[in-house]
């Protein structure tokens, strides 16, 4: 008898192939699926065309500086009823689940779902044009300012750092999330992964996103720290110590950083890891369905779009990714690309989607 299917390994991405055309609407997803030249000409146009007006500098500079404003009212309309749980995490990076020994693209691990959850499958899908914040922003916050309190916080969380004392210090496995939204993806670790020396740092660019996580029923201050941060502001402190960190988490993150901004970005955050860290990333990859949606006149610059409630999103090829962390001074353990053919099978509906997911570690010896 075969096992129910809660108990079944959820296979990993790039496994699900659709090789006969008669079984399309079988499943919900399928992956590395194949685009035909025509296909890819397509999709080179639409691009070509949504691009061809740009928005004017000044309203450009007014996304930029009210970013903050466009998040945060944001999530006061959704809270926390906008997300679904990442049920593809564990599988996609084992370094977050319990055993930390697996290998770094291991066996598939048990699938993780809430009750909460809904039955597609990846990250999220778009409607009338807009991606819903799982596949849009998935926890992506990035350009942060503190409010005065989370400041105070975190120069006071600076302060005992000289002395070896921060949130998480006694911790033998520290992870962060930047970007941590309603905490999709952190309270599935902690619930998972009950590793005694297990200490998650989570911060996000809204301050109430941040409040919906410290306010969870879940939320466990004695394994967790979550605190609103600016990404994008070098001097803006971060509550750990360089050095400190086994993973950092960036899930629909980085596309939401304005593109002049983002070198100094990874840059940063790999200085928190320890020899051996790495950083984990999701996020959209050129061509996805969310980029060939847009219209004219929501075009910031290349790959680079607002979308009608003001936040932002740029969509990345393989090769840019892995200049990013490579001038950061990382070593890449996995850069993919990974395009699905989402399947609504009640509408008989096909939607072509587009992701990058990488691995880049730290060096364990300096580099020359």
């Amino acid at each position: 008898m075969a096992a129910p299917s809660a108990e079944r390994p959820r296979r990993r991405f790039g496994q699900r192939l659709l090789t006969d055309p008669a079984r399309l609407f079988q499943h919900n997803a399928w992956d590395n699926v194949e685009w035909s030249e025509e296909q890819e000409a397509s999709a080179r146009s639409k691009v070509e065309e949504n691009s061809s007006q740009l928005l004017p500098q000044d309203k450009q500079e007014e996304y930029e500086v009210n970013a903050k404003r466009y998040w945060d009212d944001f999530y006061k309309i959704h809270e926390n009823g906008f997300f679904k749980d990442r049920h593809w995490l564990f599988t996609e990076f084992p370094e977050l689940a319990p055993s930390r020994n697996s290998s770094q693209n291991g066996d598939s691990l048990p699938e993780f779902r809430t009750k909460e959850e809904s039955n597609s499958e990846g990250p999220g899908r778009c409607e009338n044009g807009h991606c819903s914040l799982e596949s849009r922003t998935e926890g992506q916050l990035n350009l942060i300012q503190s409010t005065a309190e989370v400041c105070t916080e975190d120069l006071a969380a600076q302060e005992h750092q000289r002395d070896g004392d921060y949130p998480g210090s006694a911790a033998s496995y520290r992870v962060l999330e930047v970007g941590c939204g309603a905490g999709n993806t952190v309270f599935p670790i902690l619930q998972t992964n009950n590793d005694p020396g297990l200490f998650v740092y989570c911060c996000d660019f809204s301050t109430t996103a941040v409040d919906l996580v410290q306010n969870n029923a879940e939320y466990d201050s004695s394994r967790c720290f979550a605190f609103v941060h600016d990404l994008c502001n070098d001097q803006s402190p971060f509550p750990m110590p360089e050095e400190s960190l086994d993973i950092v988490i960036l899930i629909f993150v980085l596309s939401a950083i304005l593109p002049e901004k983002m070198q100094s970005v990874v840059t940063r955050l790999s200085r928190l890891l320890k020899p051996g860290g790495m950083i984990l990333l999701r996020d959209y990859g050129r061509y996805d369905l969310a980029q060939l949606r847009f219209k004219k006149g929501q075009c910031l610059s290349e790959n680079f779009y607002v979308r009608g409630d003001g936040t932002r999103v740029y969509f990345f090829t393989q090769d840019e990714l892995d200049h990013l962390f490579t001038t950061a001074g990382l070593e890449k353990v996995q850069n993919l690309v990974d395009r699905r053919l989402q399947v609504n099978r009640g509408k008989q509906m096909t939607m072509y989607r587009v992701w990058i997911q990488c691995k880049y570690r730290r060096p364990t010896t300096p580099q020359p």
